[in-house]
């Protein structure tokens, strides 16, 4: 039997030794069910696709309670629109701890109901309770359904030989954020309080909701975008082995054409962490046809959000490969992201 990691999203091992076998009753009106590295499923009801995701509501009052609340629930919804299909419903589940405040409450809801506004979701159901043995950050669990027509989303099975691969805003951006928001001081006694301010900027980066309404805006499958990804736990490596993996397809990457935050490097040196194996909500990963490439690339940065084309999606039997300064070597998947172990330990001598 496969080992589970000690910390993070199980391996690909163990979700088809374990979990892909054991899925419940069939259902025919199933499109996409559960893969390792799909952030949503969806279903056929009527004459829509529905797409479900389901995520922790993950909340660290330690950001400070607006971002907090803001980071909770763009985290859920940069899964739902992987799938192609607006984010539309809200389900949330909060187990909260007893020290919560009805003060805190209150800025934490209100930062949700704002950000559902702002991305046209609508709460439509959940449950809210305080119980003993709550801690944070898990604090509860929800769902957001999208809904579109059948022609109208998109999976790593409809991506094809070919299609280019197009990355947003670059490695670590998670990484990032949460180290020059969790430890300023420990970073400005390094790099200085400019510094730690423009990084802290990058917070508000870790959300792909903007990143993929504007590229599926652009088209869908053969007239745009085939799949896409967020590039979360062991980051842009992790991602693009992944979406290889589900799309039954070889990668083929350049890393040096990938974009860079500012002061991304910086702090990942800082923390000897690999930035492309580190944890980075906020950096999409899409894989479009050719020739639609360059406009979802001026569609970002008409947003203002920095993108590349960084490969292809190859045959099977290329494999993964990642090409560096001219040389090639296999693409691999981290298994474990490096942020954990070093985010904790810094905390620990933080504190001391």
């Amino acid at each position: 039997m496969s080992e589970i990691p000690e910390i993070g999203k199980i391996s690909s091992a163990i979700f088809n030794e374990i979990i892909y076998p054991r899925l419940g009753a069939k259902n025919d009106k199933v499109i996409v069910g559960p893969q390792h590295g799909v952030d949503v499923g969806i279903v056929e009801i009527g004459n829509q696709a529905v797409s479900i995701t389901c995520d922790p509501v993950f909340l660290v009052p330690e950001y400070g309670w607006e971002r907090a609340a803001w980071f909770a629930i763009h985290i859920i919804a940069s899964d739902s629109i992987t799938s192609g299909l607006k984010p539309t419903y809200l389900s949330i589940d909060l187990n909260l701890p007893m020290t919560i405040t009805k003060d805190q409450l209150i800025t934490m809801w209100s930062v949700i109901d704002r950000e559902c506004q702002k991305m046209g979701i609508n709460i439509i159901t959940g449950h809210t309770a305080r119980y003993s043995d709550c801690r944070y950050p898990m604090v509860g669990g929800a769902t957001i359904i999208g809904v579109g027509g059948l022609d109208e989303y998109v999976t790593p099975r409809l991506a094809k030989e070919g299609d280019s691969i197009i990355i947003t805003k670059g490695p670590a951006i998670e990484a990032t954020g949460i180290f020059s928001t969790m430890l300023p001081a420990l970073l400005e006694k390094k790099f200085g309080n400019a510094f730690v301010k423009k990084a802290q900027d990058i917070f508000y980066k870790m959300t792909v909701v903007e990143d993929g309404m504007t590229s599926v805006g652009v088209g869908r499958r053969e007239n745009g975008v085939s799949a896409m990804h967020d590039a979360t736990e062991c980051g842009i490596w992790g991602g693009l082995y992944e979406i290889g993996q589900s799309s039954g397809l070889g990668v083929r990457v350049n890393k040096d054409d990938i974009v860079v935050e500012d002061c991304v490097m910086q702090i990942c040196d800082y923390f000897n962490i690999d930035p492309f194996a580190s944890i980075s909500e906020g950096t999409l990963i899409v894989t479009c046809r050719a020739h639609a490439a360059e406009k979802i690339l001026q569609a970002l940065h008409n947003k203002n959000i920095k993108a590349s084309v960084v490969g292809e999606l190859t045959k099977p039997e290329k494999g993964m490969v990642l090409v560096s300064g001219g040389k090639e070597r296999r693409l691999e998947h981290p298994v474990v992201d490096p942020f954990w172990k070093a985010f904790y330990g810094a905390l620990e001598q933080n504190s001391r």
